[in-house]
């Protein structure tokens, strides 16, 4: 199993997405050169449970993302702007010494083998996600755009990446996104992903109604 470069963050990140970053912090500043000398430049990321991004200390999640650098400019001063594109899913299967920045052997973790998901399900996480934003549009007097949750045909295809696409679009917190990124089947996921917007759906309820 190959070493990694990783870089701990106190967000959740979803295969999909796209990370913006600026660094300046001496290690990561060396984590950036040692990617960008790869064939392809990137590195893991991971959800910190418990300690901040700077300084180091942090107790880290096993589970998390590759985040491949698509763009990036050196500032000079060990200080760069980068665009990663998030990749596929990784478990930890062990952390080594910092030295200088955080690296651990990791290993691919595509989804389990489990039921099928079916356009019927993924229609009904669609309906209970413009539901959700509509409802948060509407309270600010404003419309939802029609095309909030459009995808690409390719993802639209493909019923893991389209998932993924759509827990983006939620307003969730950073322990629920960790918990549909760490759900093992795409089945799985889907629950965790409804259980997330029924949270966040009351949520917006409680909230709104206090105002009112």
């Amino acid at each position: 199993m190959p070493v990694q470069p990783m870089f701990p963050l106190q967000s959740a990140l979803l295969p999909g997405e796209l990370l913006p970053l600026r660094i300046f912090e001496p290690r990561y500043s060396q984590l950036v050169r040692d990617c960008l000398a790869m064939a392809d430049p990137a590195f893991g990321v991971v959800l910190i449970t418990r300690g901040r991004e700077v300084g180091g200390g942090d107790t880290r999640s096993d589970v998390g993302v590759l985040a491949h650098i698509t763009e990036h400019v050196d500032q000079g001063e060990g200080r760069y702007e980068l665009r990663a594109l998030v990749g596929e899913r990784i478990r930890v299967a062990e952390w080594l010494p910092d030295d200088p920045y955080p690296r651990a052997v990791i290993e691919a973790w595509p989804d389990e083998p489990g039921p099928p998901v079916t356009t019927e399900r993924i229609g009904d996480v669609i309906d209970r996600i413009l539901a959700l934003l509509e409802r948060i549009v509407g309270a600010r007097g404003a419309q939802l755009r029609p095309d909030a949750l459009a995808v690409e045909p390719e993802i639209a295809d493909d019923p893991c990446r389209h998932i993924y696409a759509l827990a983006s679009r939620i307003p969730m917190g950073q322990a629920d996104r960790h918990a549909v990124l760490a759900a093992p089947t795409l089945t799985e996921r889907v629950d965790v992903l409804i259980d997330a917007i029924e949270t966040v759906t009351a949520l917006v309820e409680f909230q709104l109604s206090s105002d009112e």
